[in-house]
């Protein structure tokens, strides 16, 4: 959502619209956010408890306070193209559309393996690194000797993420 300002009913709005557009189940999702005004607000806060949502929350003051959200912003405002300014509600709502389908559909993320985020969300990634696989094992068998360590493999693909990982005692007893 891009908007002029920032407000619980926008945050409120944009939360409802986006779970119920990815059917997201009860006690499916964490949402990680500041603690700002709009998103510790009661009208959020209830509407994540109806929806049950977990949330969390960073520690007062802390800047980086969720390292996805402040990765992708850094990659919005270094892409050549970001403008200095925008000169109407418009142009950024044109320009963030592009991104985010540049960012979604194309761009290769380190930490989910080189996948798009695209392919993670619709369960194509699985099919993407079994490809990949294929194709460095043929390299491989046909030129062994460019591989000076051993079979190449494609980047790993991380199972889940965390922010703050629980402690593994925890992390066992919510898996088990």
């Amino acid at each position: 959502m891009v908007a002029t300002r920032e407000s619980a009913e926008l945050a409120e709005r944009l939360l409802f619209d986006t779970i119920e557009k990815q059917n997201i189940r009860r006690d499916q999702l964490t949402i990680h956010s500041d603690n700002g005004s709009s998103m510790a607000s009661k009208p959020v806060a209830f509407l994540l408890a109806d929806l049950g949502v977990t949330t969390s929350h960073s520690r007062p003051h802390t800047s980086n306070d969720n390292p996805f959200s402040e990765s992708h912003f850094k990659i919005l405002k270094y892409r050549p193209e970001f403008p200095d300014r925008f000169y109407s509600l418009a142009e950024a709502r044109s320009f963030c559309t592009e991104f985010y389908d540049w960012y979604n559909a194309e761009h290769r993320h380190s930490g989910i393996g080189m996948h798009t985020p695209f392919n993670v969300h619709h369960g194509r990634a699985p099919a993407v690194q079994h490809a990949r696989a294929r194709v460095l094992t043929t390299a491989y068998t046909e030129h062994p000797e460019r591989f000076v360590r051993q079979h190449p493999q494609p980047p790993t693909f991380p199972t889940t993420t965390w922010i703050n990982e629980p402690a593994k005692e925890e992390t066992n007893s919510m898996t088990g």
